[in-house]
C-alpha cells in the first residue's frame, strides 16, 4: 500500500502520492494539471509528471489519486482498486449522457415506484454483471472517444462490460429521487447502474449527484482540498 502524502514538505523528485477531493465542474485532468503547474513553479522546472489514477466525470466530486514523479509508475497498483460512490438517482426521466450533464429527453411515470421495489431490483445489478457504457464515456471506438461522436449525434453500438458490483444500498426515496451507496470494481459506470435501475423498475432515471468516498484503502475524509494543498506547495 503506498502512503499518501499529508503534510509538507513534500517529497516531488523522489516521488510521492497525493489524495485529493476533486471539486465539481473540475475534470480530473483539470487537477493534474493544476498540481503540475504549482509542482514546475516551486521547483523551477519547465517539465514534472503527475498522473491520476481513475478519471472522474466533471460533474462528480471526491477521491482521485495522483501521483507526482516517479511515483507515476506505480498508478497501475492503483487503476485497479475497487471503488466507492455515494450519490442520488433523479427518477421519472432520462439524459443521453445519463446524468445532469446534458438535458432531459424522455419523461416516464414514478406513481409506482417505492424504495421496496426499488431495492428488489437492485439484486439484479449486484455481483459479477454484464454493463453496457453510456454513449457519452471516454471509451474509445476506432480511436474516438465515444462522447465525441454522441455530441455528432451519432450512434454506435457498444459491447457489454464484466464488472462487478459488491454493495448497491438506496436511501432517501422521495418519489422523484433515491440516494444510493455503491461499492463496485474498476470500470464500472455508476450512471449506466442509475439508468439501468431505474429502467429495470419501470421508470426512468439519471444521475445528479455523485461522490466517490474510497479507491481500495484510501478514503476522501484524508483527502487534500485541491486549493489547500496548492497552498501548501506554495509556502
Amino acid at each position: 500500500m503506498l502512503s499518501p502524502t499529508t503534510s509538507p514538505p513534500f517529497a516531488f523528485r523522489e516521488g510521492a502520492m497525493f489524495l485529493i477531493d476533486k471539486p465539481r465542474g473540475w475534470t480530473s485532468f483539470d487537477v493534474v494539471n493544476k498540481l503540475r503547474w504549482r509542482i514546475r513553479k516551486h521547483l523551477g522546472v519547465k517539465k514534472f509528471k503527475v498522473g491520476h489514477a481513475g478519471t472522474l466525470d466533471p460533474m462528480a466530486t471526491g477521491l482521485l489519486n495522483l501521483c507526482v514523479g516517479p511515483w507515476t509508475k506505480k498508478l497501475q497498483e492503483l487503476e485497479g482498486l475497487g471503488k466507492g460512490y455515494t450519490g442520488t438517482i433523479r427518477l421519472g426521466a432520462t439524459t443521453p449522457s445519463y446524468d445532469a450533464e446534458t438535458e432531459e429527453d424522455t419523461h416516464y411515470p414514478t406513481e409506482h415506484l417505492s424504495l421496496k421495489l426499488l431495492r428488489q431490483h437492485t439484486q439484479q445489478f449486484t455481483g459479477l454483471i454484464e454493463q453496457v457504457p453510456p454513449m457519452y464515456s471516454a471509451i474509445k471506438v476506432d480511436g474516438q472517444p465515444l462522447y465525441k461522436r454522441a455530441r455528432r449525434g451519432e450512434t454506435i453500438e457498444v459491447k457489454a462490460r464484466s464488472v462487478e458490483v459488491s454493495q448497491f444500498d438506496l436511501s432517501n426515496f422521495t418519489g422523484a429521487s433515491v440516494d444510493f451507496a455503491i461499492s463496485c470494481s474498476k470500470g464500472t459506470y455508476i450512471r449506466s447502474l442509475a439508468h439501468d435501475l431505474a429502467r429495470a423498475a419501470g421508470s426512468g432515471g439519471y444521475l445528479t449527484a455523485l461522490r466517490r468516498t474510497a479507491v481500495g484503502p484510501y478514503r476522501v475524509e484524508d483527502a487534500w482540498v485541491l486549493e489547500e494543498l496548492l497552498e501548501a506547495i506554495s509556502v
